[in-house]
């Protein structure tokens, strides 16, 4: 135990044998934990002369922060958009299953629904650590109703709705509250969307564009409103055209503010994205590339038919559609298939693409201080997986909480 007990008696574990993934790179270092948090071994063994409790040797396994999903909307028979007579259940379910593939912390994603959904399923989703019973919720993201119909993807048409009464009034009106919302997707487009952007933004939550026929300009607007995110890239919005790229062209616009970075979410699951406008994407703006799943109740299930908040999808192979339709309805893909996806298709470094599901969601939500890195003093979330990338166990708070 640490000599100097003024400054804590609680265990160290140091965990030995690794490469450890910090100032975007491998490092051939050892990971020190105490009391849920990363620690400086430095100070440790100068200020408190202190020592480790317990070792761990990881047989030179890789390191890195546990990943963050910005958009999963539901997995394994649960769909987060459904108000069950046990939300918090189905939430528990799917945090807990999450963790072998690497996800220890990640916002429930409500699609477009009625207003009596919403008022139903926000007030029974709470922000709360993980542990061993789950992975951590950092907040609700609701992707919908403010969308644009042409671009609704799955989402149902008679509920998508314009900001009638000047955007403010809107959000209370269908979302009931906005407590535990920590992220929106609007189509900017939409007449008023300006003043609800800016009263989201205010609110501290972070705006998304996407379901969208905005032009470049309209997008470039709303980011200086304080819109940050693209939900999922090249998905449901205008295609890039040389003439207006549309959302796209935020990727290399010069009309983003000076200090602001525009972060973009991708499913890399090789189905809603050709690997090429993948690698423009990641080749145009690496900063910004935030590894989504947008997976659905259907993801760990057989094929056949689920739910997606009010319609019916039909699984085939490894793609979701809306039943009887060829439209893309979110995937089955899980966070470490997208990561392994995205690091084949790009060509990019490991660090990169684990950097793309942990330091850029944790950037991307404000909670970078906290987690997505292996700072010293960050939460003690991370992950050990061997050099294909495939998890083999999972911290939360420096616990092992899934082992393989």
């Amino acid at each position: 135990m640490p000599s100097n007990k003024s400054v804590s008696d609680a265990p160290i574990t140091q965990f030995i044998n690794c490469r450890i993934l910090r100032d975007h790179r491998l490092q051939r270092e050892d990971l020190w934990v105490r009391e849920g948090k990363i620690l400086n071994p430095e100070k440790l063994f100068f200020d408190e002369q202190g020592f480790a409790d317990h070792k761990v040797d990881c047989g030179n396994k890789i390191i890195a922060p546990g990943f963050i999903d910005a958009q999963i909307n539901g997995g394994y028979g649960i769909d987060f958009s459904q108000a069950s007579s046990d939300i918090n259940g189905g939430l528990s379910l799917v945090a807990k299953k999450i963790l072998e593939h690497g996800v220890t912390s990640f916002c429930p994603t409500l699609v477009t629904s009625p207003p009596e959904i919403y008022r139903q399923v926000i007030p029974e989703v709470r922000v709360k650590d993980g542990g061993a019973e789950g992975a951590g919720i950092l907040g609700l993201h609701l992707e919908g109703p403010f969308i644009n119909e042409e671009k609704r993807g799955a989402h149902p048409p008679k509920f998508i709705r314009p900001f009638k009464k000047g955007g403010v009034a809107d959000l209370t009106e269908v979302y009931g509250t906005l407590d535990n919302v920590v992220l929106v997707t609007v189509a900017p487009e939409l007449t008023n969307s300006g003043p609800a952007i800016r009263e989201l933004v205010g609110r501290g939550i972070t705006v998304s564009l996407g379901h969208s026929m905005a032009n470049l300009s309209q997008a470039e607007e709303a980011v200086v409103n304080g819109a940050s995110f693209i939900t999922h890239l090249f998905n449901a919005m205008l295609p890039f055209h040389h003439r207006d790229p549309g959302i796209v062209g935020l990727l290399t616009s010069d009309r983003v503010p000076a200090g602001r970075t525009v972060y973009y979410g991708m499913i890399a699951d090789g189905i809603h994205t050709h690997p090429a406008a993948l690698r423009i994407a990641h080749r145009s703006h690496p900063a910004g590339l935030v590894l989504v799943t947008d997976a659905v109740t259907a993801m760990g299930l057989p094929a056949g038919r689920h739910t997606l908040g009010q319609q019916e999808i039909h699984i085939e192979g490894l793609h979701a559609y809306v039943a009887g339709t060829t439209t893309l309805s979110g995937s089955i893909a899980t966070m470490d298939m997208c990561v392994r996806h995205f690091k084949q298709a790009s060509g990019c470094s490991v660090e990169a693409a684990l950097e793309a599901a942990s330091l850029h969601p944790a950037q991307l939500l404000g909670i970078s201080h906290q987690k997505g890195t292996l700072d010293y003093g960050s939460d003690a979330d991370f992950i050990v997986l061997d050099d294909t990338l495939t998890v083999r166990e999972t911290y939360i708070a420096g616990q092992l909480v899934w082992k393989k």
